[in-house]
């Protein structure tokens, strides 16, 4: 069985070959999209295409309030670095304790794919070759994360969706994506 995500991660695969570099010599594909759209999966697969690094702004975020350290985590600490030709180097956000836990280092590599909400933010669009937006219903994205992520995440999910909003209505990503991915979860045979 092929999915939507799978023939979409191809095709973005395929039209990104033709994107410049702009963090140094590094392509950086974002992928964007709300909680449950299916951007993890999504950017894992074409990550995979790309033999690309992938680092998901989850890892990032500073816990439930924390969408915009994120954003700046990655910008100061991954994407100007490898702009700089310097390597790029990130702290895991360590859920459960609250804070920052260890770094790691961005390996080497052609590309680099960052996923999550942050990803397009205005201020990392310097150095990003590529974003795309992935969509999908509002019933289907909430089925699916909390599906994933089940009593974790369910008591935030609101939370959470508040962020977005906010995030979105300041930043307007998918008005700047350069390609939008429908995402309704079909299977095709």
């Amino acid at each position: 069985m092929t999915t939507e995500l799978d023939e979409a991660a191809e095709r973005i695969a395929v039209w990104a070959g033709g994107l410049a570099a702009r963090a140094g010599a590094r392509r950086v594909l974002a992928v964007e999209g709300r909680s449950g759209s299916g951007k993890t999966t999504l950017a894992e697969r074409v990550a995979g295409r790309l033999a690309a690094p992938l680092i998901h702004m989850d890892d990032l975020y500073a816990g439930w309030d924390g969408l915009h350290q994120g954003v700046t985590e990655l910008r100061d600490r991954v994407l100007r670095p490898l702009a700089a030709g310097r390597p790029g180097r990130w702290r895991r956000w360590d859920w459960a304790a609250g804070a920052y836990a260890e770094e790691h280092l961005v390996p080497d590599a052609d590309w680099l794919v960052v996923e999550g909400v942050g990803a397009g933010a205005r201020v990392l669009r310097p150095y990003t070759s590529g974003l795309v937006w992935v969509d999908s219903p509002t019933a289907v994205r909430k089925r699916r994360a909390l599906d994933r992520d089940g009593p974790t995440y369910a008591p935030h999910w609101d939370r959470w969706a508040r962020h977005e909003d906010a995030f979105y209505a300041a930043e307007d990503v998918r008005a700047n994506a350069d390609l939008i991915i429908e995402n309704a979860g079909r299977q095709r045979s």
